[in-house]
């Protein structure tokens, strides 16, 4: 079983990969200090367990676990944490496998003999442990690679059918989520201004009429997606600062 380790903590990582060689039958495939290097070791080394710390700056373990599951051969997960009790139950209730620090050699051995793959339900169940907290990040499979976008870069999300096109400066990517989701987890960080559309607020310059319809400006892309009716008025407003 090789199995890849992924705390923020430097002696966490070297405490857990003492305890892993106590083991039999396992190996340390590799180690990672945050979630994006935790999603490019994960890809490169194809681990069967992810040992994987909740607390982490930037992209934290929950947010990490559903990218990991969008691996072709996504490995199974043990998260490690220090949550207080209230947390911990609803791991349990979950079904979901933990560790809590300080960690004991037994309970490793034990975790990582009933070790499972984590599915989406589990993880949208969990990220209410940190009350909903929006993700840092977009991922998605693109030619067979997984590709990370920084919400930050997002200039907008449209529907296309089943999927949502995430446009951002380097290119643009399908997710197969719907755009009420990702309203719903970024919306403040978005204006709707159209049933199929949201615009991120960062990239608003300007409303223009062409070809009989009213459209937005962007910053970052040459599109200019259609704004309808419904929203014209509270995007004019938003434009000239009342928003």
């Amino acid at each position: 079983m090789r199995v890849l380790v992924v705390d923020d903590e430097p002696l966490a990582r070297e405490r857990l990969r003492r305890q892993l060689g106590d083991l039999p039958d396992l190996e340390v495939a590799g180690e990672a200090g945050n979630g994006a290097e935790a999603l490019a070791a994960a890809e490169r080394l194809r681990p069967d367990v992810v040992l994987l710390d909740i607390r982490m700056p930037g992209m934290d373990g929950l947010e990490t676990a559903r990218h990991l599951a969008l691996l072709e051969t996504p490995p199974a997960v043990i998260f490690t944490t220090a949550y207080g009790e209230h947390a911990l139950e609803a791991f349990d209730h979950h079904a979901v496998d933990y560790l809590l620090k300080p960690i004991r050699g037994e309970r490793l051995a034990a975790a990582l003999a009933n070790c499972a793959r984590v599915n989406r339900a589990q993880l949208s169940a969990l990220s209410e442990i940190e009350g909903g907290t929006a993700r840092s990040h977009l991922c998605a499979r693109r030619h067979g690679d997984l590709v990370m976008v920084p919400i930050d870069e997002v200039i907008f999300f449209q529907a296309d059918q089943k999927y949502v096109r995430v446009v951002y400066a380097q290119g643009e990517l399908l997710l197969e989520e719907s755009l009420k989701a990702l309203h719903d987890e970024f919306g403040e960080r978005f204006v709707r201004i159209h049933r199929n559309a949201l615009i991120a607020r960062h990239a608003l310059r300007a409303l223009v009429h062409e070809g009989g319809c009213l459209k937005v400006e962007l910053e970052g892309s040459d599109e200019r997606p259609e704004v309808s009716r419904r929203h014209a008025a509270a995007l004019r407003a938003l434009l000239r600062g009342g928003g």
